[in-house]
């Protein structure tokens, strides 16, 4: 217990002692690849497996950089993301415009490349898909999980207070979303969490 409570100690004063940032930032959202919606009949025996079209989205939010020993640094950052998917159904000749609104914590762990000035970074994000109730014609929406998990890496150029970064975002899994027609019983699938690319600048405080 002596041991466990005087590396708490330790990693506790070394944090205290680090140097921290805070700093506003601002990204575009640039979706990869199209997402995925499947068609599902009750005439059908198969899926009919479509692709949608991708809109550029932006996310907003804070960032605190904490420096650690051997030019190591810990960035956790909180956003509020959103960016839109849009599918035209074939079958009812639905359009559905999906707008997707969520809350993003990374927690990254990134190295000094130049000093301060250049840094890469890496780690998971979660993710919160914010509550919504969408209907298009006689579809409504159902929501499987709004609590999903990715990745994040990139890299940061610091010049004074202003900040320049890039990073992509993977998905460990998929976020999948389904729209169900009332009259018919027809269904529509889709996956809600598409790679993403951003880029974007921010000032620190």
């Amino acid at each position: 217990m002596k041991k466990v409570f005087s590396i708490a100690l330790i990693g506790f004063s070394m944090f205290a002692t680090a140097q921290i940032s805070l700093a506003g930032k601002a990204n575009l959202i640039f979706p990869t690849g199209s997402p995925s919606w499947k068609n599902i009949s009750n005439t059908a025996n198969a899926a009919i497996e479509n692709t949608g079209k991708n809109n550029v989205g932006f996310n907003i939010g804070l960032s605190l950089k904490a420096s650690l020993p051997m030019s190591f640094f810990l960035m956790p950052e909180l956003y509020y993301t959103t960016f839109k998917n849009e599918f035209t159904d074939p079958v009812s000749n639905t359009t559905f415009d999906i707008k997707n609104n969520r809350i993003d914590l990374p927690v990254l762990v990134g190295h000094k490349v130049v000093g301060d000035m250049l840094g890469v970074f890496i780690g998971p994000v979660a993710s919160y898909n914010l509550s919504k109730e969408d209907t298009y014609n006689d579809f409504s929406e159902n929501a499987r999980d709004n609590f999903t998990v990715g990745y994040q890496f990139g890299a940061q150029l610091e010049i004074k207070k202003l900040i320049v970064n890039a990073k992509y975002e993977g998905a460990f899994g998929k976020d999948s979303r389904n729209f169900i027609n009332k009259v018919s019983g027809e269904e529509i699938r889709y996956d809600n969490r598409p790679n993403l690319f951003m880029v974007g600048v921010g000032y620190k405080f």
